[in-house]
């Protein structure tokens, strides 16, 4: 039987220097995709999938990351006393229970195998997620709970995995199939953001992870990677040469990259046209703005 994974990894330290000037004071991750942020996603992503523990690795300058996680006393008097009881069952999922939330610091960005180190002391010896708030992931099942559910018939590690155009291979860490099941596929290599012409395929690992304690292990080593960095695909693909299972998942949904501007607007549009409350209006000025761009042109 495979080991419950119930802890999970928030990688938020970045500086989110892309979307300055917004984030010299405010934590990318608060940023709203319509009225809810970043983390939020991620968070009831995990939650979705069982998770119980979540284990923030931050920085200086997220303090508004923390207290978005506390309970709004003097907020949830108010609007229990105007009768908003909608607004007051919105406001209970950003709750989390005592202890449920820990925070360690990662004091130089060194990577993101750097960053997912700094938790090691949290996690025992456990298999545990990764999730990066920077990928959005809009899926009728959650994508991290479609993973689990592979995790519990393959064991090993698994990765989120999706098809990108070649010439984009350059920015992703790129997996080398062994073995294609369909949904899943069998790795015997990985490698970090090659030329695009040396890519052994053109599937690419997304910001969602299950792994296993022998990752941390390898990541204790503190090896540089690309860009001089501590790479958590490295520690990965150790696991391959030591001949430990790794799989890609091809996960079911559409997986927005709101690490960039582009990816953030397109985010907001499609969650905005997916809200029943806002649909009919937002999509009525789509199309007008359309219409006068057309007519420009």
């Amino acid at each position: 039987m495979k080991r419950k994974v119930t802890k999970a990894i928030f990688p938020v330290a970045g500086l989110g220097t892309r979307f300055l000037p917004a984030t010299k004071s405010i934590p990318k991750e608060i940023l709203t995709l319509v009225d809810k942020p970043l983390i939020q996603y991620a968070i009831d992503e995990a939650r979705a999938a069982g998770i119980k523990e979540f284990i923030f690795v931050t920085s200086r300058g997220k303090s508004a990351l923390e207290d978005y996680f506390d309970d709004a006393p003097e907020l949830e008097a108010s609007l229990r006393k105007k009768g908003k009881t909608d607004l007051l069952e919105t406001l209970k999922t950003t709750n989390m229970d005592s202890g449920a939330i820990a925070y360690v610091r990662q004091n130089r960005p060194l990577g993101l195998g750097h960053a997912v180190w700094c938790a090691r002391r949290m996690l025992g010896n456990e298999p545990f997620a990764v999730l990066l708030t920077d990928d959005v992931i809009a899926a009728d099942k959650p994508c991290l709970q479609q993973m689990m559910e592979a995790y519990q018939e393959t064991g090993g590690n698994v990765v989120a995995a999706m098809e990108v155009p070649q010439e984009r291979t350059s920015s992703y860490g790129i997996l080398d199939i062994e073995d294609d099941m369909g949904a899943m596929v069998k790795v015997k290599g990985m490698v970090e953001k090659p030329k695009a012409e040396e890519a052994p395929s053109n599937l690419a690992v997304i910001g969602r992870y299950i792994l296993t304690p022998q990752v941390m292990q390898n990541l204790n080593k503190k090896k540089e990677g690309a860009g001089g960095e501590i790479q958590l695909t490295d520690a990965i693909a150790e696991e391959i040469e030591k001949g430990n299972p790794v799989y890609g998942f091809r996960f079911r949904g559409q997986r927005y990259d709101c690490g960039s501007k582009a990816g953030f607007l397109q985010a907001t549009v499609a969650f905005g046209l997916a809200r029943e409350d806002l649909r009919d209006e937002f999509g009525d000025y789509l199309s007008d703005i359309m219409a006068m761009r057309t007519a420009a042109e």
